[in-house]
């Protein structure tokens, strides 16, 4: 995660502990006066559209006082869904054996996408296999993943 993320993470995750629920992650994507804040929350008994709602409020409130982003954006409360965005070590351990999509922020071996099944996950590293083919990544080099439904 960016620097940029764990300060946004850090005045998050209290406000939506706060209203009973897990802060999964957050994501802020960059697009002038259409850029979003999205904020993925759950909890053992599923996320209703209230629940979003609610968390919703109370993540504004604490970004209307500490205002940390100086441009215009819209702000978004949503369960993980499907295909399940990952964030932290944790994320990955739980989906070990799962297909997962990954971008990486710095190619490995002239490649930044991959897309296998995870094998085994370390604090700060994970083993995915691609197509037959074992690739050791660093978990913080992941720019984006997300779990891929199967069905």
């Amino acid at each position: 995660m960016s620097q940029f993320q764990d300060k946004l993470n850090a005045l998050i995750e209290p406000a939506v502990e706060a209203a009973g629920f897990e802060l999964i992650g957050v994501e802020f994507v960059r697009a002038g006066k259409h850029s979003t804040l999205r904020v993925y929350i759950d909890h053992p008994d599923g996320i209703t559209v209230d629940d979003c709602a609610d968390v919703s409020h109370q993540v504004s409130a604490v970004m209307d006082v500490e205002d940390p982003i100086s441009t215009e954006y819209n702000l978004e409360v949503s369960s993980p869904g499907m295909d399940r965005p990952l964030f932290k070590a944790a994320h990955y351990q739980a989906v070990t054996g799962q297909v997962v999509s990954l971008r990486l922020r710095v190619p490995q071996g002239n490649r930044r996408n991959f897309k296998g099944q995870v094998l085994s996950v370390t604090e700060d590293k994970l083993t995915i296999e691609v197509d037959n083919e074992q690739f050791e990544l660093v978990i913080s080099n992941i720019e984006k993943g997300n779990l891929v439904p199967q069905f």
